[in-house]
């Protein structure tokens, strides 16, 4: 079994695949070359998303108050070494234990699943010297120059350390050479930081007789859904996660959500994410509707906020006169932009013509007009004229 991320690459395969060749980053038909009998699994952004946050907040209620997951697949907490065995344990996963995240992320890449590598006390030091060059990104090395390290002839951190300072940022670069020479120096990141657990709205409907057809589902998310549009309080919700109970278990399915969604919007979204469940045929009998990701919305008000406003767009106009400009509606129903609005002067109001703005043949006024007209009669008197 493997699992497949959008693009379609292996981002996770089962041991018994790996021994016929299947690793992660692989694409599927390669995959598959490697491994006929593989069950290649695709799983969407928006779930893999929704199932990392779900992870977190078990870490979070289970284990420890500190826990970050920025990158998904990687977590750091702050546990004794008892409670690291029991989650390796209970999650079947490589876990690394040490005094810093960089050093517990390098012990639980070369730990096995289920298995805690401890790298505590004076172990350390050992432990860096035997960091094979595969496992240098963790420092922020980049796979480009991994590989030019191998091409070099350097197996791992060892052979790094041999080279000085000014060695590792001139072929590094000065960024990533900084942040190496720096933590070969004894530089470690902080502590691990607290987790903020996200809050999660839900609201659960169970029904007499099981759901079988689109309308039902209709009829029923509708006396569902405006229960949850309250608990919003004008935020707005990334994810939207709905759950089916059927008569042969759980069937789940998650999308993004993108704002501003109204009533019919919000419906529309959950009537399709419970077609992707394909838990109708089955029959359902409770759903379940989850909004996650919740957040205010930013609103800019102005270019500089505050009390000082007036006084700062003030100087920047004494120091640079067209630096501000300002935005005059004339039809925002036209079809081309020059007719939809233009840019004025901020002090003036003169029209600030730009690149795009289209030239205007100048218009005569009514005495021009006239001598012109009468200068075109005297002209065609003379020509006739013998």
């Amino acid at each position: 079994m493997a699992v497949l991320g959008e693009t379609r690459r292996v981002l996770f395969a089962c041991p018994e695949a790996q021994l016929q060749g299947v690793q992660p980053g692989m694409r599927e038909m390669a995959a598959l070359s490697r491994c006929p009998d593989l069950h290649a699994e695709v799983v969407s952004g928006s779930a893999a998303s929704a199932a990392w946050a779900e992870l977190l907040e078990a870490l979070y209620a289970r284990y420890s108050d500190r826990v970050e997951g920025r990158q998904a697949g990687i977590a750091f907490l702050k546990v004794s070494l008892k409670a690291a065995r029991d989650l390796a344990a209970a999650l079947h996963v490589p876990v690394g234990w040490a005094d810093s995240p960089e050093v517990a992320h390098l012990a639980a890449l070369r730990a096995k699943s289920g298995e805690v590598r401890d790298v505590t006390g004076g172990q350390e030091k050992f432990f860096l010297s035997l960091t094979p060059t595969e496992h240098l990104h963790v420092l922020g090395v980049p796979d480009a120059h991994t590989q030019k390290l191998k091409f070099l002839g350097l197996r791992g951190l060892a052979d790094l350390m041999k080279w000085s300072a000014a060695q590792r940022e001139a072929f590094l670069g000065v960024d990533v050479g900084k942040k190496v020479n720096r933590f070969l120096k004894g530089e470690r990141s902080g502590a691990v930081a607290k987790y903020v657990p996200g809050q999660i709205i839900e609201a659960h409907l169970g029904v007499d007789a099981p759901l079988l057809e689109l309308g039902e589902a209709e009829a029923a998310l509708q006396d569902l859904l405006p229960s949850l549009l309250p608990e919003l309080r004008g935020r707005t919700a990334a994810y939207l996660t709905l759950h089916s109970d059927t008569l042969g278990g759980r069937l789940s399915a998650t999308r993004p959500l993108k704002w501003p969604l109204d009533d019919a919007g919000l419906l529309r979204m959950a009537l399709l994410t419970l077609q992707d469940t394909a838990a109708l045929p089955l029959g359902v009998d409770a759903v379940t509707i989850q909004l996650s990701g919740l957040q205010q919305p930013a609103r800019m008000v102005g270019l500089w906020a505050g009390i000082a406003e007036l006084e700062v767009t003030k100087t920047v106009l004494d120091r640079f006169p067209e630096a501000l400009v300002r935005v005059q509606w004339l039809d925002p129903w036209a079809y081309s932009t020059d007719a939809q609005y233009h840019w004025v002067d901020w002090q003036t109001g003169a029209l600030r013509a730009t690149k795009m703005t289209p030239k205007q043949a100048p218009v005569a006024s009514r005495s021009q007009r006239r001598d012109t007209a009468v200068q075109q009669v005297l002209a065609f008197f003379e020509g006739m004229a013998p």
